[in-house]
């Protein structure tokens, strides 16, 4: 219906006489529910916009606009209001085809064309592989997935991607918090790096890796701590020692061997990591290696780019990316003096790559910490002769998890954190999906377990959920009485339902592909569980005010098709979410 007054007011301001606007081109109108349906059911405030532009009265500008507004047959009558909004009254009629149309697309009602003939990659979770998905990388997981099914829906092409990081200094520490528990599992005595990887999950790998290589890899204690600079905990320097293990790491064991070391972390970790996923209902299109970018020459590419456009210089014995001819704050090296390249001529290499595979919109979801990120990559892709609109990035707050009315820790290195794999199995993927995308991704969530896990109207996904499942119970009430759903009549007599009830769950109802538009214009997952707040409330509440099994049959046919279009789009829209719709509760 918002298409259809969209329509209508292009039609009327291509109606008007030259000279109403001047030969200033109108502006996209702007269609808004009304909170109140005393005012109407749609408002627009076109004729405020256009005023401004033409010095003119909005009120009398939007009296020449309603005059010029082709007659349809769904609109009862328009008003206007306050300082010149248009208030739309939508006939009976109008509800009752749009209630028809639920019936009549089923899974793809809400889905739209705004995206069609683009392409966007989403690249989301992303996180290191140096140990299992904690509750703040759910947050990521579900966030994303959200995202990339909103483009979906809004009839954009999407790309779901993963990228690993494969390569640098936390993969190398990695490496080497795996070999010293390999140490110990061969009989020597060790003492961890305070900066290295010390979680319990460490322990099966370097025991996987004995059972494979035996004592392969052994190598005495007393040559790995010879002539090492002191630890933290000896009034060392932490991340001095732990390069410094590294270092005597690689040379022990040679490169072929430190190797192997180094890929049987990773193997291991990223297994769990897509597994863990994969139970999550979250899915990618492709995991992609940071190694691959070296291999396959992007970065290569990306920096002749950079030197074709003269953005890059040398100083010091390094090579500097002009970034602030670009608006960054500072330069950025993009290959070290010794020769090796840096994290940032990595990642704006795999942005150029993208653009490379014809994507329009580069959709990253990245942690909070990566707010300077988005300026400098953004750079990069202007000074390559990219368009600078055409990456988002979008970052997560952090998630605090409280149990019992405690908060719960967090720490990948020291190990004392709890996995998303414990925390969906406490309190279900349901719950975990829905409340991970009940804010905003840039506010701060504070994730209760107990409320996940209430059986009550308390807890949202169950308060909807249940919802859903009202309808299935009213449905098989019905047949056991033998009283058959017919569709058909019922759609037939949607004139019958004129009960205030009726009409507000109408109009929550048809509301949903206007969530599905702006959800995805915002990548704003949060609006979806709004909505499906609301329209569960408005089940409910008809629920609870009007019997729909009754004896006219006209009747009892028409309010189970208004029931059963509401639990259509409650499906819709949970799925969308990663959450089941159950028949029974």
């Amino acid at each position: 219906m918002k298409n259809l007054i969209d329509s209508l007011i292009a039609d009327a301001l291509a109606a008007l006489p030259p000279a109403v606007l001047g030969g200033v081109p109108p502006p996209a109108p702007e269609v808004e529910r009304c909170r109140d349906a005393a005012h109407g059911d749609f408002a627009c405030n076109i004729a405020m916009r256009l005023a401004r532009s033409l010095r003119a009265k909005p009120r009398a500008l939007a009296e020449q606009i309603v005059a010029a507004l082709p007659a349809n047959r769904l609109i009862a009558r328009t008003e206007i209001a306050g300082p010149g909004f248009i208030n739309f009254f939508m006939t009976a009629a109008a509800w009752q085809a749009e209630i028809a149309r639920v019936h009549e697309a089923a899974d793809r009602y809400g889905c739209g064309s705004a995206g069609a003939g683009r392409r966007v990659i989403v690249e989301f979770v992303s996180a290191n592989p140096t140990g299992p998905l904690h509750v703040g990388h759910g947050r990521h997981a579900a966030y994303g997935a959200t995202v990339a099914d909103l483009f979906a829906a809004d009839g954009w092409s999407v790309h779901r991607e993963y990228y690993v990081n494969d390569a640098g200094r936390q993969m190398d520490i990695l490496a080497a918090s795996i070999w010293l528990r390999y140490l110990e599992s061969c009989g020597e005595t060790i003492r961890l790096p305070a900066n290295g990887y010390r979680g319990d999950y460490i322990r099966p790998i370097a025991a996987a890796l004995h059972a494979r290589h035996g004592d392969a890899f052994r190598r005495p204690a007393s040559a790995l701590l010879a002539g090492l600079p002191p630890d933290e905990p000896d009034g060392g320097d932490k991340d001095r020692h732990i390069d410094a293990v590294i270092g005597r790491a690689k040379e022990l064991l040679g490169p072929g061997d430190f190797r192997t070391v180094f890929d049987a972390g990773l193997a291991e970790i990223l297994a769990d990591i897509r597994d863990d996923l994969e139970g999550f209902g979250v899915h990618f299109d492709r995991w992609y290696s940071e190694r691959a970018l070296g291999e396959g020459g992007a970065i290569g590419r990306a920096l002749a780019r950079l030197r074709q456009q003269g953005h890059v210089y040398e100083k010091d014995g390094a090579l500097w990316f002009r970034a602030t001819g670009q608006g960054d704050e500072k330069d950025r090296v993009v290959v070290r003096e010794n020769g090796q390249t840096t994290y940032f001529a990595s990642d704006i290499a795999y942005h150029l790559e993208k653009r490379e595979r014809g994507f329009d919109l580069l959709q990253d979801i990245l942690g909070a910490d990566h707010h300077g990120y988005v300026a400098r990559v953004r750079a990069g892709l202007v000074a390559m002769g990219e368009p600078g609109d055409s990456l988002d990035v979008r970052l997560i707050q952090f998630v605090s998890l409280f149990r019992g009315g405690e908060k719960v820790q967090m720490s990948t290195r020291s190990g004392e954190f709890v996995t998303l794999r414990e925390l969906r199995a406490e309190v279900g993927n349901d719950a975990a999906r829905f409340f991970y995308v009940m804010r905003s991704n840039d506010q701060p969530l504070e994730f209760d377990l107990e409320l996940a896990k209430a059986r009550s109207n308390d807890n949202p996904v169950y308060y909807i959920q249940y919802a859903h499942a009202r309808v299935a119970s009213v449905l098989k009430q019905a047949a056991e009485r033998g009283l058959a759903f017919d569709r058909a009549a019922g759609l037939a007599s949607l004139a019958l339902l004129t009960d205030p009830h009726e009409r507000e769950l109408m109009r929550a109802i048809t509301r949903w592909p206007e969530v599905v538009h702006q959800g995805a214009e915002l990548r704003a997952p949060h609006l979806v569980v709004h909505y499906l707040r609301e329209l569960a409330t408005a089940f409910h509440a008809y629920y609870n005010a009007l019997p729909f099994i009754v004896g006219d049959a006209a009747l009892r046919n028409a309010r189970l098709v208004l029931v059963v279009a509401a639990q259509q789009v409650i499906r819709n829209a949970l799925g969308l979410l990663g959450v089941s719709a159950p028949e029974e509760m």
